[in-house]
């Protein structure tokens, strides 16, 4: 008896594992097909004709004649180069990224691993900066740059993102959790200096923290239309791109091509997706490499 009673308890364990696996995964493929809906939306949007209304399901049989007029000298007139809007935004999406999470990590790195009397001071000071939004100093940021000939320049779209309180933050957490100062020590015994030492055996261990952060701060320079459109005025990146095109749309339907908007959200959010694939690989790879084993 007590035999079977085991092989009846491990059999009902076992039916209700089942269900409950069952269970989970119908939610998380619901979830993910809520989640993919819109996106299968916009692209078939982006197959249909000039004038949309309501929902359609399936493809339409316009695209290539949207790339066309996507690309053709009537969208070049009314929206700029969309080929240099995409350049735009790859350029200072690319270099603020690079920039903004490499000094981030520096400076995270300096006050993490060195004592210094303004250390707490200094951290706090930083941690203030991030609670100051954006637009309380786009005044006084325009007048600066306008007084140093910079306005329509891409260059105070990227300089000014070495300074990424946000970041720094989130790469003083990791180390505080992941960095051992021992290994700081270690590699200053053995005559490694300062840069050599944060590029060499620091980065490897923060290559996790780096894929995350490169991630958000590329997506955030992607999608940003509040600088870019106080900064530019020939030049033009996606969203300021994408900004022009909802506009003629509101004001003149019949004139505006609702199949070009779509076709370049698509072709705008494809960038990002090639990004985020990259670097979620290198979260993989960099926590395996940046392990550390006591």
């Amino acid at each position: 008896m007590p035999r079977s009673a085991d092989v009846v308890g491990e059999s009902t364990g076992q039916t209700s594992l089942l269900i409950r696996r069952i269970i989970a995964y119908t939610v998380l493929v619901a979830l993910v097909i809520i989640s993919l809906f819109p996106f299968y939306l916009l692209i078939i949007n982006a197959t249909r004709g000039k004038v949309q209304s309501g929902i359609e399901w399936w493809f339409s049989d316009n695209l290539s004649n949207n790339f066309k007029n996507l690309f053709d000298s009537d969208a070049r007139s009314r929206y700029g180069n969309i080929f240099a809007s995409f350049g735009y935004s790859f350029l200072i999406s690319a270099l603020s990224c690079a920039l903004s999470v490499y000094f981030s990590a520096l400076t995270a790195y300096s006050i993490h691993v060195y004592d210094f009397k303004l250390k707490k001071a200094a951290h706090t000071f930083i941690l203030l900066v991030m609670m100051v939004p954006t637009q309380a100093s786009a005044l006084g940021f325009y007048r600066l740059m306008k007084n140093f000939g910079l306005l329509d320049s891409v260059i105070p779209l990227i300089i000014p993102s070495i300074a990424a309180p946000a970041v720094y933050f989130f790469m003083k957490q990791y180390m505080e959790s992941s960095l051992p100062l021992e290994i700081v020590e270690a590699a200053r015994i053995d005559g490694c200096g300062e840069f050599r030492t944060f590029n060499s055996i620091v980065l490897p261990i923060l290559k996790p923290a780096f894929a995350v952060q490169g991630i958000f701060t590329f997506v955030g320079a992607w999608n940003n239309y509040f600088m870019p459109r106080m900064i530019l005025s020939s030049k033009k990146t996606i969203p300021l791109v994408l900004q022009a095109m909802k506009s003629e749309i509101a004001g003149n339907p019949q004139v505006a091509d609702a199949g070009v908007m779509n076709l370049y959200m698509v072709l705008a959010i494809l960038p990002v997706v090639v990004v985020y694939l990259i670097l979620s690989k290198y979260i993989i790879r960099g926590i395996a490499l940046g392990a550390v084993k006591g």
